[in-house]
Parts: C-alpha cells; structure tokens; sequence
C-alpha cells in the first residue's frame, strides 16, 4: 500500500548563519524531548564545507514551526589525525539507561588515494541532548572487507538483550561526469552494548542495489506492529536519481524493496524539487511526521510531512 503524505513545509533554511552554519541541515534526526518539542540533529557545514553536529527545535504540535537553533555545536570535529577530523553526520540518536542519549556518528576523515573515508563513532549526553561527549576517539565500527572506506551507521534499535545495528558498507567509486561519487549498500550487524561490534560474529548484507544504482545506504529501521520498516535513499549513475524507496521485513535482516509504496514525491518548485533525501520518521502521541532532506542532498535544509493514513 503506497503511503500518502501531506507536506508541511520547508522548515530549516539557514536565514541565519554563523561561523560554523553556512549551510546544510544533512540527515535530519528527530527524538522526542518532551511533549512539546521534537529535536531534530542534523549536519550543519561551515564555509570549508566541514559539518558539525547541532540541532533544530520545533514545535511537536506543528513541526514546520522552529523554536531554537543550537547556537553551538552539540558535536564538534574530532582532534587533529582522527578518524572524524574533517565532518560528522548523524546516524542515530536513542535513549539508554538513567536519562542518557547515545548518538551513533558518522565521522570523516580526508585521505591521499580516495576521496574521503566514512567510519562510525558514538557519543552520549548527560545534559538531555545539549551537548555529547565522546565514548572513544577511535571508531565502534571501523573498516572491513566489505567496508574499507564506508562502515556508516544509520540505525540501531535495542531489543530485549541485543542491539541490532543497520549501516552502509563501500569500497568503491563510481564516476559521474567528472565527480567521484560513494559506491555502498545496506548491511545487518548486533552487538551484546551497543559499543562492541564484532563483524566476525554477525555480518549480513540486507539490502542492495538494483539495476543502474550504484549506491543504496541511509538506512532507517523502525519497528510497528511486529513488521520491521526501513526507509533508505538510492542512487543510480545518471546522477540525477537520488530518491528514496521502503522495505520490509519481518525479522530485521531478510528485507523485500517495494520502492512504489514510499508515496512522498518531489515539489514541482521549491527546495525539494530536485532532490529528495534521507527520511527519518518520529511518532508523537497518533501523529507520525518524516523529516527528509531536499535539494544537493540537504544542502537547502531540511522539510517535513505528515503521514496521512497513520
């Protein structure tokens, strides 16, 4: 069944800049703050086109309407040699044990012989969602066969005794009209914390390309009813599909694609009229609100829908 969608605005676009937002709000990431306030994480880039990690407050009651822009990172840049010294984007944000939240990272490192590299760092905060201190400065998940420049982690949802963990893994390029873009795919791991991950224990390719795409990554998982659900965003190698698609599964690793059933489209106009990104759902009380990227891959903000047939 394809969802249906009404659109609620274009809620972030950088009116207001600073030293360290120039532009860019990539990979919006909700989490509940309390009954009246959604906090949406994302990228924010400064003029070097290096992002850190901040954070937009909007109304729970009307997400198209903004409360307050983080005046400060909520995760700075990694030190000098690390592996997250040159950008971080969100993975996840979810709520552990005594009031913390624990945000899963993706850290950025530029390289000599490829065009960066992309591995999993995770941070928590004490402050509900202030600011985050890291738990290392080396990656939970760093490189492996399948992942020797890309091992991202985009979704983790704790069940029972276990932390199931879905994240994209790349070792290759694909050029597009001069410009080397991220060849990558969709990947299942677990860990006993939520801070170790062996690969060597469980490891699974869940979700891959079709046809002409040559990436498919972003995953979020989320769990209703029983039925897993997983939003990713795909790419193909005209450079101009950049377009999300929806899979299900009822165990969390073997995943049917129905990309027919995403429902939201692009405008005809506006800021996601070339692009559309990254979706990442969040149910408050019998609503349920997606926040995605538009045009340049979040480089115009981010906007907002509401799923009708919730």
């Amino acid at each position: 069944m394809k969802l249906k969608w009404q659109k609620l605005g274009h809620v972030f676009n950088h009116s207001t800049k600073s030293e360290w937002i120039e532009d860019s709000a990539l990979t919006p990431t909700p989490i509940l703050l309390d009954e009246d306030r959604i906090r949406v994480y994302c990228g924010f880039r400064d003029r070097q086109g290096v992002s850190r990690i901040g954070y937009v407050d909007v109304s729970a009651k009307d997400p198209s309407i903004i409360l307050k822009v983080s005046d400060k990172p909520s995760l700075d840049i990694g030190s000098d040699g690390a592996f997250d010294d040159n950008g971080v984007i969100l993975g996840d944000v979810i709520r552990v044990e005594n009031g913390i939240l624990r945000m899963y990272y993706v850290g950025f490192q530029l390289v000599k012989k490829a065009k960066f590299l992309a591995f999993s760092g995770v941070a928590e905060s004490a402050d509900n969602g202030e600011t985050f201190q890291r738990k290392s400065n080396v990656p939970i998940l760093d490189r492996s066969d399948e992942g020797l420049t890309i091992n991202a982690i985009h979704s983790v949802i704790k069940e029972k005794n276990k932390w199931r963990i879905w994240y994209a893994a790349g070792n290759d390029w694909q050029e597009i009209a001069g410009v080397s873009y991220p060849k990558y795919n969709i990947r299942y791991t677990e860990s006993f914390d939520g801070l170790t991950i062996d690969l060597t224990s469980v490891n699974e390719l869940c979700v891959d390309v079709e046809g002409d795409e040559y990436r498919i990554g972003r995953p979020s998982v989320f769990k209703i009813n029983k039925v897993y659900i997983m939003f990713y965003t795909k790419g193909g190698i005209t450079g101009k599909d950049y377009f999300p698609g929806v899979a299900y599964s009822e165990d969390g690793v073997n995943w049917k694609r129905n990309d027919e059933c995403f429902g939201l489209t692009m405008s005809e106009d506006g800021f996601d009229s070339i692009h559309l990104c990254y979706p990442r759902l969040i149910t408050v009380g019998s609503r349920v609100f997606c926040f995605y990227n538009g045009n340049y891959m979040g480089k115009e903000g981010f906007g907002v829908a509401e799923l009708l047939d919730a």
